[in-house]
């Protein structure tokens, strides 16, 4: 199976993939988990990998003693993916922003005085606690490291929420599955409940666009 197809698996049948994936391979489950969420934390060309999907079956594969699967390590490993996903993208972030004006990410995205601007204006109106929101909130935990690195933000300040976001993530949505994942109902309805698990994430998004949308114009 090649590379794209592994990722389109990945992205519409998480499930069935990583059951089949720790029935073929056993704990080498493991290390694929740890290296798709420093992925799709860590590199901001693959913003589309599953995250909140990802935990959550993760926790119910963890919940399923046939398994031998250890949700404290799971949990460990995926904290410290995710610090060491968004340390490597705010610090190609930070690395891009002093080349300065017209440098170049994988020959894709270029850095401009207005983008570093208004990373700068965005992290002023909503503050660091915004680096925690973000992680809820899939394709933004994404770029939100990267965006953190290009603007003025201190590392030891960013840091800081980058640890407590990483450790409410994993935490949260990966013991949701841990414990839910047994329910028969969710059992049935697992898909749609991923999928409820989406929504609630995006869902700052959507407020943040009402709120924008209703605004007095200045």
């Amino acid at each position: 199976m090649g590379i794209i197809e592994i990722l389109k698996e990945l992205l519409t049948n998480t499930k069935p993939f990583l059951e089949q994936f720790v029935a073929n391979h056993g704990l080498w489950l493991y290390g694929l988990l740890f290296l798709i969420v420093f992925c799709e934390t860590g590199l901001v060309v693959l913003p589309l990998l599953p995250g909140d999907s990802l935990l959550f079956t993760a926790g119910v594969l963890a919940g399923n003693p046939n398994n031998q699967l250890d949700v404290a390590l799971i949990i460990i490993l995926l904290i410290t993916a995710a610090l060491m996903g968004d340390n490597t993208n705010y610090f190609i972030g930070k690395f891009l922003a002093k080349k300065g004006e017209g440098a170049k990410l994988f020959g894709i995205f270029t850095i401009k005085k207005e983008y570093i601007k208004k990373t700068e204006d965005f992290y002023e109106k909503h503050g660091s606690v915004a680096i925690i929101i973000a992680r809820f909130v899939p394709i933004v935990r994404t770029f939100a490291p990267f965006v953190a690195g290009v603007g003025s933000m201190k590392y030891s300040k960013y840091i800081t929420f980058c640890v407590v976001g990483a450790i409410l993530w994993v935490t949260s949505i990966t013991l949701a599955g841990y414990f839910l994942g047994s329910n028969e109902w969710v059992q049935k309805n697992f898909e749609k409940v991923v999928l409820g698990i989406v929504g609630l994430s995006v869902l700052p998004i959507f407020f943040q666009i009402i709120k924008h949308q209703f605004a007095p114009k200045k």
